[in-house]
């Protein structure tokens, strides 16, 4: 339809249409002929739409979703004269499965880990995006470039690439203190409360690590029953006085209240926490697993257009760069690096500072397949175990 016509035209379009919905709405009233009674009574039977634009993001609370906020969503809905709505959610998918499998999804772009990600595209619970057209660098390259491996995929536009390491109380091990992902399983040399995070990722290839098991072949062993065993087996020294976060700055208070000795951590937030004045904990990079986020778009959106362009702004080179200053996990864009200062370089997750220490890339695709089984496992080992902490996810 052309707005651009004629006052003439653009109101017989309008009332034309006002009266239909009011005949079918309410038949009674539709007997009288007058446009303006039809009008006036269709306005006061239903709402008027909300707008293409108002769309709801949902995402990771705490330091992250301000890195966000700041980064691409207030800059977004100035440079579109619009609002975002904002969500936050403790991962996962289950959110996602309710409002697509009830036709009631009120979520339009959402923050998911990658192997999230896959799981969510596998059930089609995801907007198809292997068609989305996304800028280009600000360098020129082009997009399917820029991106890091894993970045994008079916239902998926990568935002950033961030980690998992683990931190030590400095009170506790002052003199002596630990270097290597095996210190964090050895209560022997280092004894002391433990801290993980509700799930088995990240604690579980650990584990093996600290067993001898290369990192290439983590997963392969994590494949089998017996792989499984061992890793729960290597487990067993931190379960007496384990605490359980689902919070990520939960293990931030724990370690600087000196409530456990040591604790894994999601690293950008908990090495910005260990510069703070006051903080008494540091952070050990060595055996980080280094993961990505992503965004998908529920199934069913009511705002599928309006939440891919929020997409095509928010995964720009400039906005990643913008998000990764007011927190430094590494950007899904290569074009983003040449935008960030030194400083942030050096705290990068991915960044060329901790190329010497052990990591390992979490295999998201190997997750999606396996996560409920060994989820399952790490359940049942921790329903024999100790206290939990509280609840509420914040990254």
């Amino acid at each position: 339809m052309n707005w651009n016509s004629t006052g003439h035209d653009c109101s017989r379009v309008i009332a034309t249409v006002a009266l239909v919905t009011a005949l079918i709405a309410a038949p009674a009233l539709a007997q009288d002929n007058s446009e303006k009674s039809a009008t006036q009574t269709q306005a006061t039977l239903s709402p008027a739409p909300a707008s293409r634009d108002a769309i709801t993001f949902t995402s990771w609370t705490g330091p992250y979703m301000r890195s966000q906020m700041l980064g691409f969503v207030r800059p977004y809905e100035e440079a579109n004269g619009t609002r975002v709505n904002v969500e936050h959610y403790a991962g996962g998918i289950d959110e996602i499965r309710d409002q697509v499998e009830s036709a009631n999804v009120v979520w339009d772009v959402v923050d998911l880990t990658q192997a999230d990600s896959l799981r969510a595209c596998n059930e089609g619970l995801l907007e198809n995006l292997q068609d989305i057209d996304l800028p280009n660098g600000a360098d020129g390259t082009g997009f399917r470039d820029d991106f890091v491996d894993g970045a994008l995929n079916e239902c998926g536009v990568g935002v950033i690439v961030w980690a998992t390491a683990f931190g030590y109380n400095n009170n506790m091990f002052a003199n002596d203190p630990p270097t290597s992902i095996a210190d964090f399983f050895d209560t022997v040399k280092y004894p002391g409360p433990r801290a993980i995070r509700d799930d088995p990722t990240v604690i579980m290839e650990w584990a093996l690590i600290a067993d001898g098991v290369k990192p290439e072949d983590v997963y392969a062993t994590l494949e089998t029953e017996e792989g499984i065993a061992r890793s729960l087996a290597k487990m067993k020294s931190i379960k007496p006085d384990l605490k359980l976060w689902k919070n990520g700055l939960q293990p931030v208070r724990m370690l600087n209240d000196g409530e456990v000795a040591m604790a894994s951590i999601w690293a950008t937030t908990g090495a910005t926490a260990a510069r703070e004045e006051g903080a008494s904990f540091t952070i050990v990079w060595d055996g980080r697993v280094v993961e990505l986020d992503l965004f998908g778009i529920p199934k069913g959106s009511r705002y599928k257009q309006a939440a891919i362009d929020f997409i095509r702004f928010a995964s720009s080179t400039q906005s990643l760069a913008n998000m990764v200053k007011h927190l430094p996990n590494g950007p899904t864009r290569k074009s983003s690096l040449a935008l960030l200062p030194d400083e942030v370089l050096s705290q990068l997750p991915n960044g060329p500072a901790y190329a010497d220490k052990v990591s390992i890339r979490s295999d998201a695709q190997w997750w999606s397949k396996n996560h409920a089984k060994l989820k399952e496992a790490f359940d049942v080992w921790i329903s024999q175990s100790s206290q939990q902490g509280a609840s509420g996810t914040v990254r």
